[in-house]
């Protein structure tokens, strides 16, 4: 079970990916060797799966993002594998969903443009076998995106 000083580094590090094991000691309240053991338990027990950096999809002309629902035929392993190899294979889908409801998969895209969205669809994902339907939402703006999880959720252990 995770105790205080492991949330406070996750969600310190959730906020700034880049700090240095001084910065994260300081900010948590502990000293730097006990501060660098629990990040590095974490970071062992994947509980920290990586460190990335955020672009910003303007900045490198991704213009449009995009939420695709598709709709399967039926969920029969030769005709989920087509489908699944395409996405898992696709830059431009940036999350697949297995999701419950109206459709099968919920797709998050980007693209430059609406052209290329539509080369997507057309071209890769209507064409995988047992792919149905594809309905797509755009998104015209996004006044909230992020990664980060609401660690004031998780139970609090005894600090050791």
């Amino acid at each position: 079970m995770l105790d205080k000083f492991d949330i406070s580094i996750l969600a310190a590090l959730q906020n700034n990916g880049r700090l240095s094991n001084r910065e994260l000691a300081d900010k948590i309240g502990l000293s730097n060797a006990p501060c660098w053991r629990r990040l590095k338990r974490l970071e062992d027990e994947r509980y920290i799966s990586g460190y990335k950096a955020e672009l910003d999809g303007k900045k490198i002309n991704l213009n449009v993002m995009a939420f695709a629902q598709v709709s399967m035929d039926n969920h029969h392993p030769e005709t989920l594998e087509p489908f699944l190899t395409i996405v898992s294979n696709c830059p431009e889908i940036q999350e697949c969903h297995s999701v419950s409801g109206d459709c099968d998969y919920l797709l998050k895209v980007v693209t430059r443009d609406l052209d290329s969205y539509d080369e997507l669809l057309s071209h890769k994902l209507l064409q995988a076998k047992g792919v149905r339907s594809v309905s797509t939402m755009f998104s015209m703006r996004q006044p909230k995106i992020t990664r980060e999880f609401p660690l004031t959720e998780l139970p609090i252990g005894d600090a050791t």
